[in-house]
């Protein structure tokens, strides 16, 4: 471990941790002594280390997380100013009422103070910070007042030109001095003196805080009586104030005011101690250990070595959005606060590390505690010598060290006490082999079941990783009980783990895929191979027979190697499938306890994709429904042309006979054809409850599973129907493309479709080239695509048949659908506003690759608002656009849900699915 020292008296060099004994691991009360002669030449001389500089500027998530609720608030305060224009009005006139009974005398002194004090208090503030050398905060602060002005102008020119009418009621009035002027919707002075003041962080001192709220006050209170203003107005000012100095801060960063190891010693010297040297351990990172402050060895003078731990606000606010994610998504138990002051910070580990040790536990003694300045604190622990369990070798983790490290758990949760991150990296060995649980400051205390037993699976999940499943959970169950152990089951599952963990288990399962897949294409290549030998040795007379019967006996032969390949690549593919961890601690309890609960239980109160599914779904429906305001359906279809709508039916049920032709094409062996179109229709179902791109292919899948093809395969077969699908669609968009330019439509052309459809990919190729991490991510991809999809493709190509199937029930499929759209528009339109099928196909197939990546069931929401867009560019009246589009995905959507769950059950019951 590589150390820096800081000298208390500021003397600093630099060297390795070489150049110094390890102190870590020195124990007793002479380990931190020096004779007078060393102490003196310390003294003078530099240590052997210096810590790392520390940026002059860091972005505070705070500053962040402030910026957004700001904009938000805005968003609100103009969403209530349009759509509650009777509130508005209401809480106006009671506060003119309300207002207009104030003295005159007091009217004019509140005004005549607040345009003093507007100006005069900035400036006392800006002397003041000049005067103690914090001009880079007044630098902040001018930045962020103009930024502010030019916020307030935009936002004056917008209400005056482009905004609601009801905004422009809320946010202005008749001027008192000119009854044909408006006063102003914000004020071009108060945002920017906002701004400013909050930029130099006067709202963090109290009196200059008290200060600040009276000048506003007075002043909101002078304009509003004297009619130069409305409540909204006051409100939008002070937001856009407010949010406009917070993204200032968080654009440039704030002035770092983290404190050094020097600004350390010197205040462990008012508490008592009397330090030589502080040296700053350098702790390996991972995502777990950022908010868990800087470490420091302390030696002293007089005593034995101590441990200190420094937290700031810089380092405390990391992995906000994590926590507030885990807060907000996480049902049935609490984490601690997202974003904690440094006081709560400190008394929560305080309370902790005290509660530990009075459990019996061995934990690092807290002796002291302190701030450190404004902005930091540090609490001191008695040294504690001993090397973390990540960094042992697999052979010191012996039987006798595991059991000592669950005795540690043991003693916690007799008090209800849990740790909330027993990672390999918080459980510290000492040289006696004493087990110590440090990095207490993420547990609980009075802790419910839920986060006891989350604890015991964190720490079998630590240990399985180091020592196998096996060791592990007989180590638990010897010091814990099979009962206890069978209880922590259900919280058995990534999400509970913490995030290096989870990091773990991620990277063991790709190198567990990646070995499986070496494994089939070797089984797949070794009986390649002795199919070759086997007909090498085979020698015989030569007998003619008839044509016919040659054929039979050739297709007889390739079946026989159809399966003997599907046999061989399943042996492999059995012979090297290996269980995640997870499953052999799982498996490992149910040995002990077979009646123990394995259903993992509902953790999450809301998932990434289904937030994510209802917010896009909500655009897209808020879009639909404000195309849908201005059409009159009851005229609409009343002059609908109901045999173009029986065209669109017939088309839209032909599709399923096409999806069918396009999956069977690229799955060389024999399954059912009616089948295959009742699993199409069934995937109408799946669609509604799943992503469109994820359903099918999930459907399929499993279909093709069920039927007999090995799942290697049927995901092979799956991925190289998409893949061609893919390819098709590319193509048939620009010759599509193409074919609409030349056509001498007013929105596209051929050479601007085809160049700017060039460029795109142009540009997409150069980005992900060129950053490292896509570049992995993508060459990762298509390895593994080539693994599996390239060797399936190479079967099918033998084959002419399968891909003349395959192929043609791809276009088949774009046929029905863009006829479907086609019969649709004519249904609504006349012959004058029909466009060509070239059109129609352009719309469609842009739609229907933004509705494939769209995270919504079907891609509900971004294909209507796609396709009702396109085709309002090509030329087609919105009038006819909108319920055109309504019709096609009622059709196509909608309308075969129902058949499709009927069909979904009647394959599950006979077992196709």
């Amino acid at each position: 471990m590589k150390q820096q020292g800081v000298h208390p008296d500021g003397a600093e060099g630099t060297s390795g941790a070489s150049s110094r004994p390890d102190t870590r691991d020195t124990d007793g009360p002479k380990a931190g002594r020096k004779s007078a002669e060393d102490r003196d030449v310390a003294h003078v001389d530099e240590l052997e280390g210096d810590e790392p500089l520390l940026p002059a500027r860091v972005h505070r998530p705070s500053d962040l997380m402030r910026l957004l609720v700001g904009v938000l608030a805005i968003v609100v305060l103009l969403t209530i100013a349009a759509f509650a224009h009777g509130t508005t009005s209401g809480l106006e006139q009671d506060i003119n009422k309300g207002t207009g009974q104030a003295p005159d005398l007091l009217i004019k002194i509140a005004g005549l103070a607040s345009s003093i004090a507007i100006l005069l208090v900035p400036v006392a503030f800006a002397i003041e910070r000049l005067i103690k050398r914090d001009g880079l905060r007044i630098a902040d602060g001018v930045l962020a007042a103009v930024l502010a002005h030019g916020v307030t102008l935009a936002t004056d020119l917008w209400v005056a030109k482009g905004a609601p009418h009801s905004i422009q009621e809320a946010l202005t009035q008749p001027s008192p001095g000119d009854i044909h002027a408006l006063t102003d919707p914000v004020h071009g002075y108060l945002a920017p003196v906002i701004a400013y003041m909050t930029a130099v962080g006067m709202s963090r001192r109290p009196r200059w805080r008290a200060v600040l709220w009276i000048v506003l006050l007075l002043d909101a209170f002078s304009m509003l009586v004297t009619g130069y203003t409305t409540p909204f107005s006051i409100i939008l000012t002070v937001l856009i104030g407010w949010t406009i100095a917070y993204g200032t801060l968080y654009a440039v960063g704030s002035p770092n005011v983290r404190p050094t190891g020097r600004t350390l010693v010197a205040r462990l010297r008012t508490v008592g101690f009397h330090p030589v040297s502080a040296a700053r351990e350098d702790v390996a990172e991972n995502a777990d250990s950022g908010d868990r402050g800087r470490r420091y060895f302390v030696t002293l003078e007089d005593g034995p070595p101590l441990d200190v731990t420094v937290v700031d606000r810089e380092q405390q606010a990391q992995g906000f959005f994590y926590r507030l994610w885990r807060n907000l998504t996480l049902r049935g138990f609490t984490t601690r606060s997202s974003l904690q002051s440094l006081r709560q910070a400190l008394e929560q580990e305080a309370l902790l590390a005290y509660a530990a040790i009075a459990a019996g536990a061995n934990a690092p003694k807290l002796i002291a505690t302190s701030e450190l300045g404004p902005d930091a604190v540090m609490l001191v622990y008695e040294h504690t010598g001993g090397r973390t369990l990540d960094s042992l070798a697999d052979e010191e983790i012996t039987d006798e060290l595991l059991r000592h490290t669950w005795q540690q758990v043991r003693a916690l949760q007799s008090r209800r006490i849990t740790h909330g991150r027993l990672a390999g990296d918080a459980i510290l060995v000492d040289r006696s082999g004493r087990v110590i649980l440090t990095d207490l400051r993420g547990g609980e205390i009075a802790a419910g079941d839920l986060l006891l037993r989350m604890d015991v699976a964190q720490l079998l999940t630590t240990l399985g990783l180091r020592v196998g499943a096996e060791r592990a959970v007989a180590s638990a169950v010897g010091v814990l009980g099979p009962d206890a152990v069978a209880d922590c089951l259900p919280m058995l599952q990534p999400i509970a783990l913490t995030r290096s963990t989870r990091a773990t288990l991620r990277r063991l399962a790709r190198e567990r895929a990646q070995r499986e897949r070496e494994a089939v294409l070797e089984g797949s290549r070794q009986n390649k191979q002795a199919r070759l030998e086997e007909s090498a040795a085979e020698v015989g007379p030569i007998v003619l027979e008839k044509p016919e019967k040659h054929n039979k006996k050739d297709k007889k032969a390739e079946r026989a190697e159809a399966r003997a390949e599907k046999r061989a690549i399943g042996e492999a593919l059995e012979e090297a499938r290996e269980e995640d961890l997870l499953t052999q601690i799982r498996h490992q309890v149910l040995r002990i306890r077979p009646q123990a609960p394995v259903e993992p239980a509902r953790l999450e109160r809301v998932r990434p994709r289904t937030l994510i599914s209802f917010i896009a779904g909500a655009i897209g429906a808020y879009y639909l429904l404000t195309q849908l305001t201005h059409i009159e359906f009851d005229t609409l279809f009343a002059h609908a042309q109901w045999g173009w709508v029986a065209a669109a039916v017939l088309f839209s049920a032909l599709s399923y006979v096409a999806a069918a032709m396009a999956l069977l094409g690229f799955v060389p062996e024999r399954v059912p054809f009616p089948r295959t179109v009742a699993a199409q229709v069934a995937g109408s179902f799946v669609k509604i409850v799943a992503p469109a791109a994820v359903g099918g292919v999930a459907l399929n899948t499993r279909f093709l599973q069920r039927a007999g093809v090995r799942p290697g395969l049927a995901v092979a077969s799956v991925g190289a129907s998409q893949l061609f699908g893919l390819g098709c669609h590319i193509l048939m968009l620009l010759s599509f493309g193409y074919l609409t330019g030349t056509e001498k439509t007013p929105s596209l052309s051929p050479s601007r479709t085809v160049i700017a459809g060039l460029l795109t990919v142009a540009v997409l190729v150069l980005v992900v080239t060129s950053v490292p991490f896509l570049r992995k991510f993508v060459v990762t991809r298509v390895r593994s695509l080539f693994a599996g999809v390239v060797p399936r493709m190479l079967d099918v190509l033998q084959r002419p048949q399968k891909l003349v199937t395959g192929i043609g029930g791809m276009l088949l499929l774009t046929f029905c659908f863009v006829m479907c759209l086609d019969a649709s528009i004519r249904a609504f339109g006349s012959q004058s506003t029909s466009i060509s099928i070239a059109s129609v196909a352009v719309v469609f197939l842009a739609g229907n690759a933004l509705g494939s990546a769209a995270p919504t069931p079907g891609g509900v929401g971004a294909v209507e608002a796609t396709l009702t867009v396109g085709l309002i560019a090509v030329g087609l009246p919105k009038e006819v656009a909108a319920p055109a589009v309504l019709m096609f995905r009622l059709l196509t959507l909608w309308l075969p849900v129902l058949p499709g769950w009927l069909a979904f059950n009647h394959l599950t019951r006979k077992g196709a699915l």
